[in-house]
């Protein structure tokens, strides 16, 4: 399939990662949710300095446009579910536990600026080819992949007579340790077995997008594990 119609937002999944960008083995190390409304990628770019020489009669003699330098995206997620370990694992914040162990809320105290988590998102994808294929598959997704986002936190909130939503910001890094990743995002052979991906991300990227024909995630409203290779590894 050439050309992808990317049709909408299907689901997302946060992964915590530590102070190098690698992802944190755990049973409470992932969320996988799918209320949300958007996401946010703004590039944020410098644009470097012109350098010009110019005559006294005011002719160009020479000319050098800036080099443009990439600092990473500007994350913003638009998001409905109020979920204590969602938040705990964007900004590093405390939950709260009720008298039986479980999450029932948050508290707002600062921003994490080391460490952080990596982001998910699979968008589902139109196409007349979409599940004309032998491997058994289900669809196709556009997967989107910002390895290390840090800086995560909430933004102003406000509680009235309309539906209300969290806004969670944050700032991509580079020269993280995420690899090939612990999860099973990509066919690795003819058959559609799902494996991680197949060339680890580069140390000076901030986001990789491909197309997978492995379905995403079941949503939940709890901590999920992440137990792959990289865990057994280490």
């Amino acid at each position: 399939m050439s050309c992808p119609l990317i049709a909408n937002a299907d689901t997302m999944r946060l992964t915590r990662v530590d102070g190098c960008g690698r992802p944190i083995c755990g049973d409470d190390s992932a969320f996988v949710f799918d209320c949300f409304a958007k996401l946010s990628m703004n590039a944020n770019v410098d644009e470097g300095d012109d350098v010009e020489y110019k005559a006294a009669n005011g002719r160009v003699c020479g000319f050098k446009r800036g080099c443009p330098s990439f600092k990473g995206y500007d994350v913003e997620l638009d998001f409905f579910s109020v979920s204590p370990e969602l938040i705990e694992i964007a900004t590093g914040n405390p939950v709260v536990y009720g008298f039986d162990g479980k999450p029932i809320g948050y508290d707002d105290c600062s921003v994490r600026c080391n460490g952080g988590f990596a982001l998910e998102l699979w968008a589902e994808v139109l196409g007349e080819d979409v599940c004309k294929t032998t491997s058994g598959g289900h669809g196709a997704w556009i997967y989107f992949l910002l390895p290390w986002v840090s800086n995560g936190r909430l933004g102003d909130l406000e509680i009235g007579s309309e539906a209300a939503s969290l806004t969670l910001t944050g700032a991509t890094r580079a020269s993280g340790a995420w690899g090939v990743g612990p999860y099973n995002v990509v066919a690795v052979d003819a058959a559609g077995m799902a494996g991680p991906m197949l060339t680890p991300l580069g140390a000076n990227c901030h986001r990789r997008t491909f197309l997978t024909t492995i379905a995403p995630p079941a949503a939940t409203c709890a901590y999920a594990p992440v137990t792959g290779p990289p865990c057994l590894a280490s």
